[in-house]
Formats: C-alpha cells, sequence, structure tokens
C-alpha cells in the first residue's frame, strides 16, 4: 500500500492527536496556525465555475435512486444510498438557483472526495485493513466500506478535488448559503477578509441557530482563531472551543448518531474511530477528547452556544 495514500491510517493507532486533529473531513482547514490555513487556501486554484460531473450510468453495484430532489436536502444527504445520483439531481437545482442544492452538493463532493480520487487505491486499503482485528481497525472498515458503498458512482474523472469543493462552496455562499460563508471563513477564504465582517458572520450564525453552519464555522473557532481580534470574547481559540462548536451542531440538530456522515467522516477519512460501533459524536467526544474535570466546561460551552450567546465565559 503506497505510504502517501496510508498515513492517514496511522491517525487509527494515535487517539491521542484528537485533541489537536479534530476536524471535519477536508471541507474545512485542519486546526492550526491561522497562516497554516491561509497558506493552504492560496495554493488551491482560482475559484472558478464548477461542473458538475456528467451523467453516466450508474455503476453496476449502485442503489438504485428515487427520482427528485427531498424537500430536506440535508435529509437526504444524511439518507440518500447513491450519492453520485444525488449530486446529479443536486446540480440540477444548483443552476437554477437554489443555494442549498448548491451547498449540499459541496458536502457530498467533500463526504466522496477520498474515494473518488482513487477508487482503486481505497479499495486496496480496505484490503489491507481487512487483516487487522483491533476494535478500532474494524471501525474504521465499517465506515470506509458504508462511505465506499454510497460514493460508488464517482470515479476519478470527476475531479473532486480542494479547488472543486472550494468553487462549489464559494458559489453557495456568494448565492446566500450561510453554512457555506462559514466554510469559506474555515478555509481562510472568506467572502471579505475584514475584522467586522468576520465577528459579523459570527454573529449571524449565532442567531440563525443553524447545526449545518455552526459545524462549518467550528474550524475557523478552534486553534487558527487564537490571537485574532475578530474572535476576541467568542468560545474560540483551542480545540475544545472547536469541538464545542460541534456538539453544539449536534445539540441543534445535526445528525450525529453512529452512522451519521459526521462520525463516518471522521473514522473513514481521518482515521478517529470509536471502538464502540454504538456511539454517537457526543458520547465519543466526552469520552477521548475531553478530560472528565472538563467535562462541565465544555457543557457551559456548548449551553453558551446553543442559547445564541457564544460568549466565552
Amino acid at each position: 500500500m503506497p505510504l502517501t495514500r496510508s498515513r492517514q491510517l496511522l491517525l487509527l493507532f494515535a487517539p491521542v492527536l484528537l485533541l489537536a486533529a479534530a476536524w471535519w473531513h477536508r471541507g474545512l482547514a485542519p486546526m492550526g496556525d491561522a497562516q497554516d490555513a491561509s497558506a493552504d487556501a492560496a495554493r488551491m486554484a482560482p475559484v472558478m465555475a464548477v461542473v458538475p460531473p456528467p451523467p453516466r450510468p450508474l455503476a453496476e453495484h449502485a442503489a438504485p435512486v428515487r427520482p427528485g430532489l427531498p424537500l430536506n436536502r440535508r435529509a437526504g444527504f444524511e439518507g440518500e444510498p447513491d450519492l453520485y445520483h444525488y449530486a446529479q439531481q443536486l446540480a440540477v437545482a444548483a443552476r437554477d438557483g437554489d443555494a442549498e442544492a448548491n451547498w449540499m452538493l459541496s458536502r457530498v463532493y467533500d463526504y466522496c472526495a477520498a474515494y473518488a480520487q482513487d477508487p482503486a487505491g481505497f479499495l486496496a486499503d480496505n484490503t489491507v485493513l481487512t487483516a487487522q482485528a483491533s476494535p478500532g481497525v474494524v471501525s474504521m472498515l465499517d465506515a470506509r466500506q458504508r462511505l465506499q458503498s454510497r460514493c460508488a458512482g464517482f470515479v476519478a474523472r470527476d475531479g473532486l478535488s480542494a479547488a472543486t469543493i472550494l468553487s462549489q462552496r464559494t458559489q453557495a455562499a456568494q448565492a446566500g448559503n450561510l453554512a457555506a460563508e462559514a466554510a469559506l471563513l474555515a478555509l481562510g477564504r472568506p467572502l471579505q477578509n475584514s475584522t467586522a465582517y468576520k465577528r459579523g458572520l459570527v454573529d449571524r450564525v449565532l442567531a440563525s441557530r443553524d447545526p449545518e453552519a455552526y459545524l462549518s464555522l467550528s474550524t475557523a473557532m478552534g486553534a487558527s482563531a487564537r490571537g485574532d481580534a475578530a474572535f476576541d470574547g467568542y468560545i474560540a481559540g483551542d480545540q475544545f472551543s472547536q469541538l464545542a462548536w460541534q456538539l453544539a451542531a449536534c445539540r441543534l440538530g445535526l445528525a450525529c448518531g453512529p452512522q451519521s456522515n459526521l462520525m463516518t467522516s471522521y473514522c473513514a477519512n481521518g482515521g478517529i474511530c470509536s471502538m464502540d460501533a454504538s456511539q454517537d459524536f457526543p458520547s465519543f467526544v466526552l469520552d477521548a477528547a475531553v478530560p472528565r474535570q472538563g467535562a462541565k466546561k465544555m457543557d457551559e460551552m456548548v449551553s453558551s452556544l446553543v442559547d445564541g450567546s457564544g460568549v466565552a465565559s
């Protein structure tokens, strides 16, 4: 197995890295210095119009999809068994000006990118994992197989690159989708770079009580926010703040169950997996990332975010 593909598997054997590397797959920048996030963003290709994957016959093993889009785009993203076909449907709605469809299309691309960029390599990694017996490896294999099944219609030529995802999110943000706008800030590519804009965006996310927007903003409120005047007074500046925003998203209605997209992405794409297949995201975070003496403080931060204040005590 090429080392360039297997590095993410090493995270499985160092669970302490959850504190320093808790991240929501590649659609949000990894935690680190603000300069690192900006440098990563600068290396991306210029934002341009995205051409959705061209219609192709579904893979033979892909599950059939009901015609038409569900009214609740987010529930569709959680529940649709064939995300390639779902992405085609979202792309049609996005071209017709549906900002939510545009945002969810970027979420599908993000979720499936690790598989789509190298399906054969993804399968080869799974074969290696099947030879392992530890509970963590079993959990990771389950998550990867779940992702593979849902993303099987995508192939490398669909081009689900970081630049494609960034461009799709930029379109969604410019069309008025708040979660996409928050995601751009987390990527170091906000629609505006002023302190006033950033503070205003945080306030708008808090006022919205939108779990997708909270989740999208969470990385921007982590370690990269340390020392940034735009986030003074908010719950921000370390990895626990980032986790608090994610836990608040769960309380506000984000799907955070054992097989949710959030848990699947952490495990399949980040190598951060629960040993207990029945554990949801909040339980996993409190078990693996928050010291027992810090549980009360974490609950206070999450409650402040859920009630819309978001003010650090």
